[in-house]
């Protein structure tokens, strides 16, 4: 049997990638996920996973430009509907910004949704087109996705750094969980081994600001002299609107899975070896 990684080259894809060495992982240049016909041509009988983590993330430019539906949302009722008909499980990636932010506590699997804004709703599409199609399917919403060799806020903030500057405006009230990607490949994996299906919540343990995470980032990452200046949202205006609590509840996952994800620090740690090792310096 065959399992297939869509996507290939992002942080999640290459986390995957590395967790099944023996799944064939596609890239934008080896198959378009908007071609249905393409699609059509690699998702057959003999798939056996379908593992999706291709999307289009360009959270802001979604407000104006509606082409990341076609990945987001209509794409995935198609590898949906051919893993149906090809017998695989889908395996789909999706993200706490389906959700208002308005909830007191952290979400979870089965609260009300609500995206605020185009990204999420296109997201929340995806999620509906998945479940409706009749296929084996495992959901997983994860948020704050970081990891090396990818466009993250980890990596900004350790680049605005490393570029000379000396304070930096980060939003502090909006809260959520910072998740490394090859935590979340590996979640997956064991999700899905374990015969988990529908909808299932991961993000690393420990919730903060987007504030607090770059202290933590520039603490860590051997940065502490520059200064961070916390602000609200309404003075670091976006073209999309964030929820303010976008902090997901595991309590499912670790539930099905018995383990509990390591905190976000102890990967932020890691993260930053990763980037050391590659740049061929010792960590910070």
């Amino acid at each position: 049997m065959t399992e297939l990684i869509l996507g290939a080259g992002g942080m999640l894809a290459r986390g995957l990638a590395s967790e099944r060495p023996e799944a064939r992982s596609l890239g934008i240049r080896e198959l378009d996920i908007t071609d249905p016909a393409a699609l059509g041509r690699v998702i057959v009988p003999g798939v056996s996973i379908v593992w999706n983590a291709a999307a289009d993330t360009r959270v802001d430019l979604a407000e104006t430009d509606p082409s990341h539906l076609a990945v987001n949302d209509v794409a995935v009722g198609e590898i949906a509907r051919l893993c149906r008909d090809a017998g695989a499980l889908l395996v789909h990636v999706s993200t706490d910004y389906v959700f208002d932010g308005r909830a007191g506590r952290a979400w979870r699997e089965d609260d009300p949704v609500g995206p605020v804004n185009a990204y999420g709703r296109g997201k929340l599409g995806g999620e509906r087109r998945a479940l409706a199609s009749g296929a084996q399917v495992l959901i997983v919403r994860t948020s704050w996705v970081f990891a090396p060799g990818g466009v993250n806020f980890v990596d900004t903030m350790l680049n605005l750094a490393a570029s000379g500057k000396t304070e930096l405006k980060v939003v502090d009230d909006q809260r959520g969980r910072p998740t490394f990607a090859p935590d979340l490949a590996r979640a997956l994996v064991t999700l899905a081994d374990s015969g988990a299906r529908g909808l299932v919540h991961f993000a690393n343990s420990g919730e903060t600001s987007w504030f607090g995470l770059a202290k933590e980032v520039l603490a860590r990452g051997g940065f502490p002299h520059v200064k961070l200046v916390p602000c609200t949202t309404a003075e670091f205006p976006r073209p999309a609107a964030r929820p303010a609590n976008s902090v997901l509840d595991t309590s499912l996952y670790e539930r099905r899975t018995g383990g509990a994800p390591r905190p976000f620090t102890e990967a932020l740690d890691e993260h930053l070896r990763i980037r050391a090792a590659a740049a061929g310096a010792p960590a910070a």
